[in-house]
């Protein structure tokens, strides 16, 4: 609760205090939790670092689907260590938005009554097993070129969390980049599968980076604090660049009849995604939404009893060793 009783200790539009902390920024310093903030930056951060945690919490479930179903008990233990160390990655997220004055409670209550968001991408089905090479490849690839700027982000704990991630999202994005490589070198069926993965998670992948930036409502105000490193469509030209190469290595076509090489640039020009569907799957109208968020709310309801009895457990343990202190 540092960050949130420091903020209003003293006010956010003190222009000294708000000339100090940007200089700080500026400079390339670290915010610490018991630092003073601006509360826009702390809400910023909450809304973003919540956001994130939850992406790794609800991805876990469009693979998780798929665990039983692998084709053979190497691909299972993959996904299943790929799986659970998306949950672990959630921890992290939610352990550094705590430091913020939020609980993890009231993160789980902002998910699931809607009012926090997740990662679009997940609302999309995984029909295949070649998805779960797309959503490795795609979905993975999208999220290191996201978060790799991130290790050097201006919020300590956002930044260090960002370090672990960062080692084992690559890890994902091999494993999806493997499976799609023995699919395209499989027999026919299996490398259209693969060419239907990318088809379908393509665009969904592009949306990741969030609006473009003439769009974007926090893009410029994120950018000057140095929670945002680089810019929505900078961070998606990069992953064009490095994505179409690899795709047309696989032997496999991006779905894109407009993707031309810029000399100029030195970069792809390509479609932009229908930004109309990224913010319909947001508003909750995606394939997938309501099935995601049932899975969430029901897990909660679900785990009620086992929290209660943790909490018990501790309350019983604080006045075990206050009575044995006083005595």
């Amino acid at each position: 609760m540092y960050a949130q009783m420091i903020t209003s200790e003293k006010s956010s539009d003190d222009p000294e205090l708000l000339a100090a902390f940007q200089a700080r920024i500026d400079r390339g310093e670290r915010i610490e939790p018991k630092e003073w903030m601006p509360e826009g930056y702390r809400k910023t951060l909450i809304r973003q670092i919540g956001q994130h945690a939850h992406s790794e919490i609800v991805g876990q479930l469009p693979e998780g689907n798929w665990i039983t179903r692998a084709p053979t008990l190497e691909r299972k233990q993959i996904l299943l260590a790929k799986v659970q160390d998306e949950a672990g990655h959630g921890l992290y997220l939610y352990s550094a938005c705590e430091t913020l004055g939020i609980s993890r409670d009231e993160l789980f209550d902002r998910l699931h009554s809607g009012a926090m968001k997740y990662s679009s991408i997940f609302n999309y089905p995984t029909l295949t097993w070649a998805d779960m090479g797309a959503v490795g490849w795609l979905v993975d690839g999208a999220a290191i070129m996201n978060q790799v700027p991130l290790q050097r982000t201006s919020y300590g704990p956002y930044a260090r969390a960002m370090v672990r991630i960062c080692k084992e999202e690559s890890f994902h994005q091999r494993q999806g980049y493997t499976i799609m490589m023995k699919m395209a070198q499989g027999t026919p069926e299996q490398k259209a599968m693969a060419q239907d993965a990318l088809n379908r998670f393509w665009y969904p992948s592009l949306m990741m980076f969030g609006p473009s930036d003439k769009d974007s409502v926090h893009s410029a105000q994120n950018m000057a604090w140095k929670i945002k490193i680089n810019t929505n469509d900078e961070l998606r030209q990069r992953f064009v660049n490095e994505t179409v190469p690899q795709a047309r290595y696989l032997g496999l076509e991006v779905p894109d009849e407009n993707l031309t090489w810029n000399e100029d640039k030195q970069g792809w020009d390509f479609s932009e995604p229908d930004w109309s569907e990224f913010f319909a799957v947001l508003k909750g109208d995606g394939p997938c939404n309501e099935e995601r968020l049932g899975a969430r709310r029901k897990a909660w309801d679900d785990g009620e009893w086992f929290r209660d009895g943790l909490t018990a457990y501790a309350e019983k343990q604080a006045a075990r060793r206050k009575a044995h202190a006083a005595e």
